[in-house]
């Protein structure tokens, strides 16, 4: 991690060329939400492929493009797109995003992800507020000597997603009209759909919905003392007993039908900051 703190220095210096103003917060955006970058009163747009040490988005429906400017008057940053350990990536490399913000003096970050629901009670189009993680990928963003500029050593997981963007996000929800689940995101490697054997696991260990990101960044933000709000797009059900073929391209759609939902919160929870 010793040469983190510099390159993402570089990166923020890079970004304040083109936009200078200190976010609210940072919102990253998943496989099938990147059009929520649209509500985002644009004064940049920059491509990761021009941001110093980013690499470029292969997944499919990741843009791959950094958004800054306004929301609800506010100013923040959306990073239209992630980077995934399937894709060959490091954890570390995951978290890129998550660094970037905190050195732009941002202190919020709002995760989204599309994910399969392993709690019986959810449905396909479904938004769940993510109250805690498992992390199954077995990779961790944090390994290898501690920058202690960047945060601590030993961060404390014991509640990773702030309560209180929590208790606003379903205010927004109530609010609205919608429904927002709460419950625990499991993430794996991916980038394989998992088999009915490994749904089963995955509800009996504790998971409510299961996804192929987020944990990594999570993890950085805890690090890094960010307050962060987790959502999650439930774009298909995994129940074992009645287990469907599920493709990448189903799930964008899924998920671009139900990002009026995330729109609501983001917008919502971005007011109060």
């Amino acid at each position: 991690m010793l040469h983190l703190a510099s390159q993402i220095a570089e990166t923020a210096a890079f970004v304040r060329t083109h936009w200078n103003a200190t976010p609210k917060a940072g919102v990253i955006l998943g496989s099938g939400l990147g059009d929520f970058a649209h509500e985002i009163e644009a004064a940049a747009t920059i491509p990761y492929a021009d941001l110093p040490h980013f690499p470029h988005t292969t997944a499919i429906g990741h843009a791959g493009r950094l958004v800054c400017g306004a929301l609800a008057g506010a100013p923040i940053v959306a990073f239209q797109g992630r980077f995934h350990l399937y894709e060959g990536h490091s954890a570390e490399t995951a978290s890129l995003p998550v660094r970037l913000l905190a050195a732009l003096g941002g202190r919020t970050l709002i995760v989204s992800n599309a994910a399969g629901g392993l709690n019986p009670q959810y449905g396909t189009g479904d938004v769940m507020l993510i109250d805690d993680q498992i992390n199954l990928m077995f990779k961790n963003p944090l390994i290898g000597v501690n920058d202690d500029a960047l945060g601590p050593r030993f961060p404390d997981m014991c509640a990773p997603y702030d309560k209180q963007l929590q208790r606003r996000a379903v205010e927004i929800a109530m609010r609205e009209g919608f429904v927002l689940h709460r419950g625990v995101y499991a993430s794996v490697l991916g980038p394989n759909y998992e088999t009915r054997a490994e749904y089963r696991m995955l509800r009996r260990l504790g998971g409510d919905a299961v996804g192929m990101s987020t944990t990594p960044e999570v993890i950085a933000a805890v690090h890094a003392r960010l307050r962060v709000l987790g959502l999650s797009t439930i774009t298909n059900v995994g129940s074992p007993d009645s287990l469907g073929e599920t493709c990448g391209h189903e799930v964008l759609t899924v998920a671009a039908a139900a990002g009026a939902k995330l729109s609501a919160i983001v917008r919502g929870v971005v007011e109060t900051l």
